[in-house]
């Protein structure tokens, strides 16, 4: 697979970085924001993420090499392409949404709440007994406030929209800028099905990075170290 003609979309939880207990504990060392630089340098800026995490998130998360990337974050709802922004407004019902993921959470040692700018996540990783409970929570604030209940693993999300990382990708590809690459987009989730979808339509290639299960991948990496080497080898 040759990367130098084509554009590059990666999710990062579990892709690129590996998963943590705790989200907001990600962050890019040097060597990834070098490996960062080394992509928009031979591949002439056509790299971008494609993450559930919202730009602001994304942001603190790879540091100085965030403001060179075209991003779409929260699920495709939020845009930072080529120094445009875009971002819908956050509905209040967001807010009653973390009040009751914070109840739910206080008496389950383990079960956290993750706020993003348009969404709120209830993580179950340390708590999986949890997880059943948490569903059906979040199945029922999901038709309370016509919210999209949005599936991960060991998590789930409430978010505004019906973008997917899919329509993500397909939306940048028309870009003058990228129109006419080949799209290649690493992921690890069920969330990344949509964006696996996008790029094989357009002719090009899905990843699927973590241990084998049925996906629409083509290529497949065990863990986000082989990712990430793979990259520096790609580009080299």
């Amino acid at each position: 697979m040759v990367l130098h003609e084509a554009t590059l979309f990666l999710d990062l939880d579990g892709t690129l970085f590996e998963l943590v207990d705790s989200p907001e504990d990600v962050r890019a060392d040097h060597r990834t924001q070098a490996l960062i630089g080394q992509l928009m340098r031979r591949m002439d800026g056509r790299v971008a993420v494609v993450s559930g995490r919202s730009l602001a998130q994304i942001d603190d998360m790879l540091g100085d090499a965030a403001g060179t990337l075209w991003i779409s974050g929260s699920h495709g709802c939020e845009h930072r392409w080529d120094g445009v922004i875009q971002s819908p407004s956050r509905p209040a019902a967001l807010d009653d949404v973390a009040a009751s993921f914070r109840d739910f959470a206080q008496d389950r040692p383990g079960v956290l709440v993750e706020q993003k700018s348009l969404g709120v996540a209830l993580h179950y990783r340390l708590a999986p007994e949890a997880g059943a409970s948490a569903l059906t929570l979040a199945q029922e604030l999901a038709d309370l406030h016509d919210l999209y209940l949005q599936h991960g693993k060991s998590m789930v999300e409430l978010r505004v929209g019906t973008a997917n990382k899919g329509s993500a990708i397909l939306a940048m590809m028309g870009h003058p800028r990228l129109a006419g690459t080949t799209p290649v987009f690493a992921g690890d989730d069920v969330t990344d099905e949509p964006g696996f979808k996008a790029v094989l339509e357009l002719g090009g290639h899905a990843i699927l990075v973590g241990e084998p299960r049925p996906t629409l991948a083509t290529f497949g990496l065990r863990s986000p170290e082989k990712l990430r080497e793979w990259l520096w080898r790609a580009t080299a």
